[in-house]
């Protein structure tokens, strides 16, 4: 499922994001079923105790199951990291596109920061996505009015509130009660500047 959203894990986390899972066996290779079934319930098992071990017991996890060192975060952060990458290590990580995407959104959130232009609570600005293909499952997230509202695609339209839309426009005009090009709204085109409420398109 693909998610578009306001909220990311701090610089120390995203440098930590694996490049990907490990190459699993061809199909003939006979085991790799059960070998398979081994690495989910061993996964299991280890998300299972996180949540009981305190910062060194998660640093040798770490250790143990990456084989690299453990970044210097709070036991909060660094439990919460740990289970990203213990999950990626087994079903499989962000593709490039997707962490470099949300390595921009970190970029954008920390200077505006230190210009003064958003207060450190507030959630970042989610920059547009070009040319990107929404399936069923991604979900668009907008901050409108001190609100958060989600969408989900789904296969006959547009999902929000419990209702189902046909247009990202029709969305958008029942949040802001404005008419607004809805794709640009939830950041998915690059702003028109002369005139960014105006347009109707899907």
């Amino acid at each position: 499922m693909d998610l578009i959203q306001t909220d990311y894990l701090s610089k120390a986390g995203a440098e930590e994001i694996a490049a990907g899972p490990p190459h699993s066996p061809p199909p003939e290779h006979t085991g790799s079923s059960s070998l398979e079934d081994e690495r989910k319930e061993r996964l299991r098992h280890d998300l299972a105790q996180l949540a009981e071990l305190d910062i060194n017991g998660l640093r040798v996890l770490w250790r143990k199951r990456l084989r690299t060192g453990p970044p210097d975060l709070p036991r909060s952060l660094l439990m919460r990291l740990l289970a990203y990458r213990l999950q990626a290590k087994v079903h499989g990580d962000l593709d490039r596109a997707t962490q470099r995407y949300l390595e921009r959104i970190h970029r954008e959130t920390m200077r505006e920061r230190q210009e003064g232009t958003r207060k450190a609570k507030a959630p970042p600005t989610v920059p547009p996505v070009l040319r990107r293909r929404l399936g069923p499952g991604t979900l668009l997230v907008r901050e409108f009015g001190n609100d958060v509202h989600t969408v989900t695609v789904t296969t006959a339209g547009f999902l929000w509130q419990g209702a189902e839309y046909q247009s990202l426009s029709d969305i958008a005009r029942r949040i802001t009660g404005t008419r607004w090009n809805g794709p640009r709204f939830f950041g998915l085109r690059e702003k028109d500047t002369s005139n960014a409420a105006a347009g109707e398109g899907k």
